[in-house]
């Protein structure tokens, strides 16, 4: 396989993790978030919050670039059960819960009012991305301490547990020791590959984050190797199985049914870039050229371009290189990350 190792990183480093600028930028508005709800609270006379919990892309560091700044932050906040009391001493519903978290945040700064959602309360800011929070409630069990999502009702959930699962799974197959790792690389990856069209309707980034870990080889490979296996491993997956369990619920599914769409569509897509990638393979005809034109058609990006040479191959400029029966596409509007992870 023609070595692209070297270009594939650089796309990583430059081009689909997200830059420290925008983390801090997110951070900082996840921070004046939360001080506008406890304001808001204490103005409104209301229970204050007893804990924030980071979830989702932002908490585990796979977020992935996006052009038009269209980030999800998944922030959850975390009452006592006892203090979410209506005014008659009842326990307050789901959606009285949801109310009295977006009343308190909006405070006039926002063009659009907090909006009140199923599992969420969402705040968008004009910089394009938006923070979910999940409003949770804590109690004593009998088996220690339960938390519920406040839903359509109030669900048994785990506010950490997904972030603490994906932890975990980055301790155990940690390969590298350059300040990062290869089980979080992959799933940007994979990332950016199901979103780099607009018209494939793929599942959600945390799907996604479980098929990697699922799939991921623990071989200390070449970076274009490694991900070239796990993309055929989940595509073999999926010919057989289009479940996907929940790694921390157990009992749940993050799919739907046993043949959701956006799962067929992934697999179907991995069938074609995996197609494409076996130009690689032929190392008498295929030059490094062609090799770096075929990364940039699965991922749809020009980004490879600069990394051509007088080879043959072909050079920035020279027209739609085809192989394996597919011309590269045009660049596309790049839209949508699925929700939680």
């Amino acid at each position: 396989m023609i070595d692209c190792s070297k270009e594939l990183r650089k796309y990583h480093d430059n081009a689909v993790t997200l830059p420290k600028s925008d983390r801090d930028e997110m951070r900082q508005r996840r921070e004046s978030n939360r001080d506008r709800l406890h304001r808001g609270l204490e103005k409104n006379k209301k229970p204050p919050v007893r804990e924030h919990v980071a979830q989702g892309s932002y908490a585990m560091k796979t977020m992935v670039q996006h052009p038009d700044n269209d980030y999800d932050i998944d922030d959850g906040s975390l009452f006592w059960k006892e203090d979410l009391k209506g005014p008659k001493g009842g326990d307050m519903t789901p959606g009285d819960a949801k109310r009295m978290v977006a009343d308190a945040l909006n405070d006039g700064a926002f063009v659009q009012e907090p909006e009140v959602r199923t599992n969420c309360v969402r705040v968008v800011y004009k910089a394009g991305y938006h923070v979910d929070i999940p409003v949770y409630r804590q109690l004593k069990g009998e088996q220690g301490t339960v938390f519920e999502l406040a839903s359509t009702e109030w669900k048994h959930s785990n506010p950490r547990g997904v972030t603490e699962w994906f932890e975990s799974r980055v301790a155990a197959r940690k390969l590298v020791a350059d300040g990062d790792d290869q089980l979080r690389r992959v799933v940007r990856y994979l990332k950016a590959f199901a979103r780099s069209r607009a018209s494939w309707n793929m599942p959600s980034g945390f799907i996604l984050t479980v098929l990697a870990d699922e799939r991921l080889s623990s071989i200390d490979q070449r970076e274009d190797e490694l991900l070239r296996h796990t993309m055929r491993e989940v595509h073999q997956r999926l010919r057989f199985n289009l479940v996907v369990a929940h790694p921390v619920l157990h009992g749940e599914n993050l799919t739907k049914t046993s043949d959701d769409a956006d799962m067929r569509v992934l697999r179907d897509k991995l069938e074609w870039a995996l197609d494409e990638l076996k130009a690689l393979d032929d190392e008498k005809n295929c030059t490094k050229n062609k090799a770096l034109r075929v990364w940039g058609t699965i991922f749809n990006t020009d980004f490879f371009d600069q990394f051509y040479d007088d080879d043959g191959g072909g050079k920035k400029g020279v027209g739609p290189f085809v192989i394996g029966g597919t011309t590269n596409p045009p660049p596309v509007d790049k839209r949508g990350e699925g929700r939680y992870a």
